[in-house]
């Protein structure tokens, strides 16, 4: 009864007029940012961060959360009708998406794809709703010791799940917490890495590092890509899809749906993570893998289903914990402290309106991707003519003034700029940018619950081990880095990321 009294007040909230249009902004920018290659929602969510100061707090979450989910409808659209993803989590989509296409089953790809997405999304978001009140109880238990160990379990299954080479992920989070000391120590009260200069006192902002890394990075990268946009899209005759395709692809949809509401939940995880491990778990399953990759359905509806599942699921660490899973995450996370929002246990007992108003409007913008989505298919396509070099002169102005709106400081934008080449640097040696920005936003975190556990068991690290939690968190921690020493294990790994490269 509880249950549904709190749905009841969800609905109510997101409902309102104002979290509606929101809703479907948030909708119908993602699913555009999805059709777009080369601008992703992370960058996107970067950028729009610092507009969201004049927006309410549940209207903005709401806003920047469509933004995230919506992008995984709008990237399968172009990756199947004129393969070229629009975002990371729909490469594999294109594998056999396009190939059906070419097949003229370009609508039963897509229907498929939608539907399977629908449905993902709506279940993933009912995981939210009946795990996050019992998770946020289990964390009420939480002291000093337990965030502490949670918060290195997080940092270290991003540094595993992260593609490329263990050794930079690490050396990424590292970065992220030197970044994260920066400005004054609030118990000695003396300035650390700041280099004398006055405007680093306070740290570096958020917003500042956020939309250099994955914003104006992003712009450099794509201004030295070759532009594949003149394709044409494969013509669309029949929308609804045939028994046989359902019959292929329902097992598909509900495979992903679970793998990638698992694996979302993951630190580190998420939508492209599941993406890929539901195009391979198909593989394994099937009994024919020779149909893989020459137009089988089960190639699309299996990655749809985990991409959309993994992007909702991800928000159960963070509303929950307060941990961010990955580098949306953590753009969200941003976005609650901004607003005044400490996210953990506490949003779903004092601010019970937020959580479940986000939860609520989650189900009613996966309704509106469904409906909105098939209709203007012609029109994502047609925006793919658009060239790049008229678009990144917008997407940079609007980096710098959302940067310089935070503190009306040209000091913070020239800060953007330098984050900005940092970042190309970075792809420039494959490094990832995502877990410097875990490291950066759990940095703070990690540093003030190990200092709270100390100084309650008077400088006895044994606090960590004597605490039941707290050990189980470490020994998990402990086990992870095993694993990435096993040989069979790291070549697995490797393996699976060379695939996500190709």
């Amino acid at each position: 009864m509880e249950f549904l009294d709190s749905l009841i007040l969800g609905f109510s909230t997101a409902a309102t007029p104002t979290n509606l249009l929101f809703c479907l902004m948030g909708a119908l920018l993602g699913t555009l940012i999805g059709v777009l290659p080369g601008i992703g929602p992370t960058a996107t969510l970067a950028i729009l961060l610092p507009i969201t100061f004049f927006l309410p707090p549940l209207a903005a979450l709401i806003m920047l959360a469509g933004i995230f989910y919506g992008a995984q409808y709008g990237g399968s659209t172009t990756a199947i009708l004129v393969n070229l993803p629009g975002e990371a989590s729909s490469v594999v989509t294109a594998i056999d998406g396009y190939q059906m296409a070419k097949q003229g089953r370009a609508g039963a790809a897509l229907a498929v794809a939608a539907l399977g997405s629908f449905f993902a999304g709506t279940v993933s978001t009912l995981g939210l709703a009946i795990a996050g009140p019992a998770l946020a109880t289990l964390a009420l238990s939480f002291g000093p010791a337990e965030y502490f160990s949670l918060t290195i379990f997080g940092l270290l299954c991003a540094t595993v799940l992260a593609s490329g080479s263990v050794i930079k992920a690490i050396a990424m989070i590292c970065i992220g917490l030197l970044l994260g000391m920066v400005g004054t120590d609030v118990n000695s009260g003396s300035e650390r890495l700041t280099f004398g200069a006055t405007e680093l006192f306070d740290g570096v902002e958020f917003v500042v590092i956020a939309v250099g890394l994955f914003g104006i990075a992003e712009i450099i990268v794509n201004l030295e890509t070759p532009e594949l946009r003149g394709l044409i899209a494969a013509k669309i005759s029949r929308l609804w899809p045939t028994r046989d395709d359902f019959r292929r692809a329902w097992p598909a949809v509900l495979r992903g749906t679970g793998l990638g509401t698992f694996l979302g939940i993951l630190p580190g995880g998420g939508a492209t993570l599941s993406a890929f491990s539901a195009y391979t778990l198909e593989k394994k399953v099937s009994r024919d893998p020779r149909r893989f990759g020459k137009g089988a359905i089960e190639g699309v509806a299996g990655p749809e289903a985990a991409n959309n599942a993994g992007a909702q699921s991800s928000f159960i660490p963070l509303l929950t914990l307060g941990i961010p899973s990955n580098a949306v995450m953590a753009m969200l996370l941003g976005a609650m402290t901004i607003h005044g929002i400490t996210p953990g246990p506490a949003v779903i007992q004092n601010q019970p309106e937020l959580f479940w108003g986000l939860v609520a409007s989650m189900w009613i913008g996966n309704a509106m991707l469904l409906v909105i989505n098939l209709p203007l298919i012609g029109l994502w396509v047609r925006l793919l003519t658009v060239p790049y070099r008229l678009l990144y002169p917008a997407i940079l102005l609007f980096c710098c003034v959302g940067v310089y709106s935070v503190s009306n400081r040209a000091f913070d934008v020239a800060l953007a700029v330098g984050f900005g080449f940092l970042g190309y640097l970075f792809r420039k040696a494959k490094c990832e940018p995502g877990p410097l920005l875990l490291g950066f936003v759990l940095g703070p975190l990690l540093e003030t619950n190990l200092r709270r556990a100390l100084l309650i068991s008077q400088g006895d690290p044994s606090v960590f081990i004597q605490r039941p939690i707290s050990l189980a968190l470490l020994v998990a921690a402990l086990g992870l880095l095993v694993l990435m020493v096993v040989p069979a294990v790291r070549k697995t790994r490797e393996e699976a990321f060379v695939d996500e490269e190709s």
